[in-house]
């Protein structure tokens, strides 16, 4: 128990600061043992409040500026550190371009939204204090509801504290060992996602060659509300199609001729699972864009306006 009291908080510090940066490590419990240990009496149950709460906000913070500086380039970013396909990402935009700065309150006890909400706030403007405010309230609200469950269910917990208590160091490399074993467990699941994802690419060289023999080729742009705030441009002659709207809308995808999608995400996750699902509608002939929409603006390839940019997004409550 002595090693536990001694580096208890600091170790909450920077789990909670790893878990809020993106990394994939289940906080939650760190913070519900924490809590067991301060109704223990082994830690106080206030510092660890404003540790965890500060950990949390650092994170936060480092996102928000991010956000607010390099856009949406940071998303893709953060698909990558938390292991999570890019659709993950993509459904969180959804949530905060309909709820805004409410995003950011429940976002904590969601996984993957918790991890974008900030960065989306610096991307569509939000002012610092309100920001502060609002991740303020939902770091306490997320530390303490996880600290307050320990604490209450310390009592059946006391078994395990103690037994790691007599483990000595040996506890932090069991649980260093436990949480190894879970960033394996969502690597492999990520690995299951993208293998689910396979299906052939079209290059951009390719495209580029069927436009230019005027080959009669539907081009679909699959970007969210975010990336076309940033980038008002569609590939020319491309039709821009949001993702969660293709199940209402894939009738008027043509059958009767080569499709392309794509997306700015990596792995092109996004186009992948839009092609495979117009595939089980009936439309064979549907390829992802090998690299997206960056891979065909590093080449230079004619781009032309997004016709509807000016609506295309939509106004955020924050």
């Amino acid at each position: 128990m002595d090693n536990l009291a001694r580096h208890g908080v600091l170790i909450l510090f920077f789990v909670i600061l790893a878990e809020q940066i993106g990394l994939p490590i289940p906080g939650f419990a760190f913070l519900m043992a924490a809590g067991a240990l301060a109704g223990a009496g082994v830690l106080n149950f206030w510092v660890l409040l404003v540790v965890a709460s500060v950990a949390s906000m650092i994170a936060d913070n480092v996102w928000f500026y991010l956000g607010r500086k390099r856009g949406s380039r940071i998303l893709k970013l953060l698909c990558q550190i938390s292991l999570e396909p890019d659709t993950c990402v993509r459904r969180s935009e959804d949530v905060f371009t309909r709820f805004g700065m409410k995003a950011v309150l429940a976002g904590k006890f969601i996984p993957g939204i918790g991890t974008v909400a900030p960065p989306m706030a610096g991307i569509f403007g939000v002012s610092l204090p309100r920001f502060l405010a609002y991740d303020g309230l939902a770091s306490l609200l997320y530390t303490g509801s996880f600290l307050l469950v320990g604490f209450f269910f310390s009592k059946q917990l006391k078994p395990v504290l103690e037994a790691l208590g007599r483990m000595g160091h040996w506890a932090i490399v069991v649980i260093a060992l436990l949480l190894a074993l879970y960033i394996g467990w969502k690597y492999f699941e990520r690995q299951r996602v993208l293998r689910q994802l396979r299906i052939a690419r079209i290059t951009v060289d390719e495209l580029r060659r069927m436009q230019e023999a005027k080959e009669d080729v539907f081009i679909v742009d699959l970007r969210s509300e975010v990336d076309l705030q940033e980038n008002p441009v569609v590939i020319a002659g491309a039709l821009h199609f949001f993702p969660k709207d293709i199940e209402e809308r894939h009738q008027e995808v043509p059958r009767d001729r080569d499709i392309v999608v794509y997306c700015s995400c990596p792995n092109e996750a996004t186009a992948a699972r839009i092609a495979l699902l117009l595939k089980k509608r009936g439309i064979t002939r549907v390829r992802p864009l090998l690299g997206g929409i960056d891979a065909w603006r590093e080449r230079n390839y004619p781009l032309d306006p997004h016709p509807d940019h000016g609506t295309a997004t939509q106004a955020v409550a924050v």
